[in-house]
């Protein structure tokens, strides 16, 4: 088994092999039921503070309430990552402080780009269903080779990212890359395929899983790679989007 998912790398299932499984087994409807549950935390956090961003009239208490959620969405996401026990009780954390932030990005998009939030959400949606009845169908079907790549693909781009961080912070920018022209569009649909490739090992490592007999708190945590893939997907989009509206 193998995804190009950090959540989900090959070590997480073995090394859950060998705790505690009496609780029961990973199933493939517990995995969906505690991805809806996460989604849902997401989407209503997503919507409180989308709401807020909205209105122009933010509390006091706003302007702390975004680097409490980054905070917490980065350090639960290491540790649930590095401890998957931890998935059950720190997951819906953090799918909520993952919603708040989520919310105020989409609401600086949808402020410059009206209808611009409607359409990503539509087109992650649509993503996703149509690689999941791919996969389900058999039509999808990725090979260790093809896994292999888009671990590849996405390793270098999570790097390119992490390194115009650290350039930014020198004042050094990238502006073709991020830029609206074709090569930033180019570059953005690159990276919308790849997230989307991503749900596709994705769906493959859970049902392996599911096939291994992970313990039952491994469906928390596939659930939380899963929401992990959504966002980026999710961004990935409004990014593509917007680059694509501000040409016209």
């Amino acid at each position: 088994m193998r995804s190009s998912n950090p959540t989900l790398s090959d070590h997480v299932f073995e090394k859950s092999r060998t705790g505690n499984s009496a609780d029961g087994v990973m199933t493939l409807n517990g995995t969906v039921l505690k991805t809806a549950i996460l989604t849902l935390l997401l989407v209503t956090s997503a919507s409180f503070s989308w709401k807020i961003s909205m209105s122009g009239n933010a509390p006091a208490w706003f302007g702390a309430a975004l680097p409490v959620s980054f905070i917490l969405y980065l350090v639960l996401g290491l540790i649930i990552t590095f401890k998957p026990t931890t998935a059950p009780a720190l997951a819906p954390v953090y799918a909520l402080s993952n919603g708040f932030i989520v919310g105020i990005i989409s609401a600086m998009y949808e402020k410059q780009f009206g209808g611009i939030v409607l359409s990503a959400v539509t087109l992650t949606c649509g993503i996703l269903f149509a690689l999941l009845a791919a996969y389900s169908t058999g039509m999808i079907k990725p090979t260790e080779n093809f896994k292999l790549g888009i671990a590849a693909a996405t390793g270098g781009i999570c790097l390119f990212y992490l390194a115009t961080i650290v350039l930014g912070m020198f004042g050094i920018h990238i502006p073709l890359v991020f830029g609206n022209g074709w090569v930033g569009i180019a570059f953005s649909a690159f990276v919308v395929v790849l997230a989307a490739l991503n749900l596709v090992l994705d769906f493959d490592f859970i049902e392996n899983g599911c096939a291994a007999g992970a313990p039952k708190h491994m469906e928390w945590y596939a659930a939380f790679g899963l929401l992990v893939t959504l966002v980026w997907l999710y961004l990935e989009i409004l990014r593509l989007l917007s680059k694509l509206r501000s040409r016209d």
